[in-house]
């Protein structure tokens, strides 16, 4: 993804979820999505469709994160 698209993207999870600890970063080797973070901890991967312009975010929740 772009860097003006990562940018945006990383305001509006900032300002939607009220949480200054939310980034997102680009992805080494891969242009066609970025990653999520708060803090240090790796949350999940956006996509962006092409076809309509829309992102789509997708996290993994772990059997064992649920304990």
């Amino acid at each position: 993804m772009k860097p003006e698209e990562i940018r945006k993207l990383d305001a509006y999870f900032k300002r939607t979820f009220q949480n200054p600890s939310l980034s997102v970063k680009a992805r080494p080797r891969k242009d066609d999505s970025c990653e999520l973070y708060v803090g240090d901890e790796f949350l999940g991967i956006i996509f962006k469709d092409e076809d309509d312009g829309d992102y789509n975010f997708s996290m993994a929740i772990l059997d064992v994160d649920l304990d």
